[in-house]
């Protein structure tokens, strides 16, 4: 066990002082993006910190992507709201189980690699439209409560002091590197806003006064709630719409951050983690949660590579609940305020404003779309899910457009139809159309040396332009397919008769 565990956290090359630091930049980032998600869900903010402690330790142990951060999320949030005001949050920890235990069966079965079928404007459009939530959810620290009720927009000192403090945090993110790497920019910008603040006397808001993070350790809790089919049907919806947000989010978070770190993640090994981080959250009052994009890249840019930081972060912040609460509590919020400001301008893919007039309009289209659903409807899955259904249909219809056929006749009178281009549901009407069964001679070969059999529909127009050439009284005999397209014919014998050309080898006729 003890040499198990020394493989998992022996990476090939890290620097320890940076792998802590940034764990501990991480750890502070934390407690108000965990306590905000709670306040979203209406739950306890004690149970956003436990949900980003246990998520965050089980991920960084067991998952597939070193450095990259998990926790309570928006997304969760925003999909279980509903189900804790009709059925209460024992329903929540219940959906958080069956969301984990969809999750493992997702990585069991290796369908994380599905995630390569995401287009790359599709990606463009998920990180720049969470960049735009990020940076945009940070308002909600510039208004102020009333006495009367209701919010308004700060104004005045306060307003100036705010300001002034979340520009110089960003200030001190941008340019320390450029003076020195000891410590993390994040993590000296939030010290720095800190003391100015709780030495020099600034009132200002800060973590507490959003809501007290002091409690114990997190403790087994089966959930309170009927072991019944009805149960189980109530819970199945939240459950499976949680499990696709959070893997999709996940396994988008760990792409982009193989690209920063030019390294390769493996999906499934993910998949599974995170099925058994929610299960267990789930076991322990927790409210489910994904990938953290904001929190990933702040660890990422402050030199965290492995597992290390992703583990410091989680230990700490269960430190700062238990032990230093009180502490954390006079962190301004000022200074988080401006590091999240710095990580969504460095989330967002500016490279992906050079290509409009340089790519097709379908996929500027796709990105836009795909943006504007992030960040309209914070719905990240349906973002994804609309970006790779265009985007599917878009490919489909230009590869319809591809099958084309050279026609000649030979020596002896038969003609050939050569074919080039795929063969599949979107052309299998232009493949008809390419063929004359009245004027052609008694004999024609279809020639699929430079095409290939796709699909059924596929299967289907070549048995068709065979039927009519047989009305006629006329035959056809099928040349070059591919393996995989003579497997599907083979296959498709009995209800789809064609003839093989004489020189196909391994092959019988089959005479109508």
């Amino acid at each position: 066990m003890t040499q198990m565990f020394y493989r998992l956290f022996r990476p090939t090359q890290y620097n320890l002082k940076d792998e802590v630091l940034s764990g501990l930049t991480v750890a502070l980032a934390l407690v108000p993006e965990a306590v905000a998600f709670s306040i979203i869900a209406g739950v306890s903010p004690l149970i956003g910190l436990y949900t980003a402690f246990i998520i965050g330790l089980i991920t960084s142990i067991m998952g597939g992507r070193p450095g990259m951060i998990s926790g309570a999320t928006g997304a969760i949030a925003v999909i279980v709201v509903a189900l804790v005001i009709q059925h209460g949050v024992e329903y929540l920890f219940a959906a958080a189980v069956l969301m984990g235990v969809i999750q493992v069966i997702v990585g069991v079965l290796k369908l994380g690699k599905l995630i390569r079928l995401v287009p790359h404007p599709v990606i463009f459009g998920f990180v720049n439209g969470l960049a735009i939530i990020i940076f945009t959810s940070q308002f909600a620290q510039f208004r102020i409560e009333l006495p009367e009720g209701g919010t308004a927009w700060m104004e005045g000192n306060q307003l100036y002091i705010m300001l002034g403090l979340v520009l110089l945090t960003m200030a001190i993110i941008k340019f320390l590197p450029k003076i020195t790497t000891a410590i993390p920019s994040a993590l000296a910008a939030i010290l720095t806003i800190s003391m100015i603040v709780i030495f020099g006397g600034v009132d200002t808001r800060t973590v507490g006064d959003i809501a007290s993070i002091s409690g114990g350790l997190p403790t087994f809790h089966l959930p309170s709630v009927p072991l019944t089919w009805e149960t189980f049907m109530i819970i199945l919806p939240y459950s499976a719409i949680m499990a696709g947000v959070g893997l999709i989010e996940s396994l988008l978070t760990l792409t982009l951050i193989d690209e920063i770190t030019e390294t390769r993640g493996r999906g499934n090994k993910e998949c599974i983690a995170q099925g058994v981080a929610n299960m267990t959250t789930g076991f322990f009052g927790g409210m489910g949660g994904c990938a953290m994009i904001g929190q990933s890249l702040i660890n990422v840019n402050a030199g965290g590579r492995t597992r290390i930081s992703g583990t410091v972060a989680a230990v700490v912040l269960l430190l700062f609940i238990m032990f230093f609460s009180t502490y954390i509590e006079m962190v301004p919020m000022a200074a988080l305020v401006g590091l999240m400001f710095m990580v969504a301008i460095g989330t967002f893919e500016w490279a992906s404003l050079k290509v409009f007039g340089k790519v097709p309009v379908s996929d500027i289209i796709i990105l836009v779309l795909v943006t504007l659903i992030t960040v309209l409807l914070h719905n990240l899955a349906l973002a994804v899910l609309v970006g790779v259904i265009i985007a599917s249909l878009v490919y489909s219809w230009e590869n319809s457009k591809r099958i084309r056929s050279r026609k000649r006749i030979d020596e002896n009178g038969v003609k050939h139809y050569e074919m080039y281009g795929p063969l599949f549901f979107a052309s299998a009407t232009n493949f008809g159309e390419k063929f004359d069964p009245i004027h052609d001679p008694e004999e024609i070969i279809i020639d699929f040396a430079e095409s290939r059999i796709v699909d059924h529909s596929g299967l289907d127009a070549v048995h068709k332009v065979t039927e009519r050439y047989y009305k006629v009284g006329k035959t056809v005999y099928i040349r070059h397919l591919d393996t995989s397209s003579k497997n599907l014919l083979n296959r498709a014998e009995k209800i789809i008769k064609v003839n093989y050309a004489p020189d196909e080898e391994d092959y019988k006729i089959v005479v109508e």
